[in-house]
């Protein structure tokens, strides 16, 4: 048999093929967690109970108010995380970066200005937030409103405190980053800017009759953080009422995962196939367990609809 440069090359094409599909993937082992607000007895309960990462609300009336919190109280806030040796992912607070109202936007811009300086001081690399909104405008102007704010108030201190802002998809808050298209829009309005992306939120991308799964693939490169939280749709209440129920019940509200009708097999491949290593935050908003939770110390109640999550979770999440 006569080799020819061309068999060789097709040769050793194929068996180089045939040894990648041999060689086996880095086990995938992102980072589980829990979000909500900061207090050493919160901390001390995910880590108990087997948690590796933690994301914390600064928002007002909490520990950390980034307009009163103390460099001696976030000092101590760091502390007890570091102790914990729980990964600190990130730290949330929503604000109308764009507000119309020049009083209001000015606020806004000054508080969270703090909350990016806060994630600095505590270690965590992102702070998860809307994009910001001046209902009425064209998306067009809108998307240019945010990139200048952003570039003149919010990317010099990313920049001076390592930390990048990410956009969570709620539609509920002043954010026009509530799916593909307002992704598109700002993404190609930033660039390759290093300092936003997202905060991936799946149940808020159901519940608008978005695909989930889809829009996690198209912009799996711009994940950085991922909050784990169901939707259930309510077929019972849509299916008679539509969408505008003249009694005003709710045909979706929001789950502990496993609970909705996320497809959580298909989501996590998306994550894994893309080998992401960051955090995954349960975001607990399910109502049947005890949320909301008055005081700042998780309830009883509240901590159920945890554990029940990790049992739920752990399966596809190794340890």
């Amino acid at each position: 048999m006569t080799l020819t440069r061309r068999s060789l090359l097709i040769s050793a094409a194929a068996s180089a093929a045939a040894h990648a599909q041999r060689v086996p993937r880095s086990t995938w082992k992102p980072k589980l967690g829990i979000l909500g607000k900061y207090t050493p007895g919160n901390v001390a309960f995910a880590k108990q109970e087997g948690f590796s990462s933690i994301g914390l609300w600064a928002n007002p009336k909490t520990l950390l108010d980034p307009d009163i919190v103390t460099d001696e109280q976030v000092e101590k806030a760091r502390a007890a995380v570091r102790s914990s040796g729980l990964y600190l992912s990130v730290i949330g607070a929503v604000q109308n970066h764009i507000a119309p109202d020049p009083d209001a936007r000015s606020r806004a811009n000054a508080s969270f200005g703090k909350v990016i300086a806060l994630a600095g001081k505590m270690g965590a690399p992102f702070v998860g937030t809307s994009s910001g909104t001046i209902p009425g405008k064209a998306l067009d102007q809108q998307v240019a409103e945010i990139v200048r704010v952003y570039t003149e108030k919010y990317f010099p201190l990313c920049e001076k405190h390592h930390v990048r802002i990410l956009w969570e998809p709620w539609p509920g808050g002043p954010n026009i980053a509530t799916g593909p298209v307002g992704y598109e829009a700002l993404f190609n309005a930033f660039g390759n800017s290093p300092h936003v992306g997202l905060q991936y939120d799946p149940s808020h991308l159901l519940w608008q009759m978005m695909d989930p799964i889809q829009t996690a693939r198209d912009f799996i490169d711009k994940i950085y953080d991922v909050h784990l939280k169901d939707t259930e749709v309510r077929w019972h209440i849509l299916r008679k009422s539509g969408i505008h129920p003249l009694t005003n019940e709710q045909w979706w509200r929001y789950r502990l995962p496993g609970l909705g009708s996320i497809d959580w097999p298909a989501f996590f491949t998306v994550l894994m196939d893309a080998g992401y290593q960051g955090a995954m935050n349960i975001e607990h908003e399910d109502d049947l367990y005890g949320w909301p939770y008055r005081d700042d110390d998780f309830s009883e109640e509240y901590k159920t609809g945890f554990r029940l999550a990790h049992q739920f979770l752990r399966p596809f999440v190794p340890a």
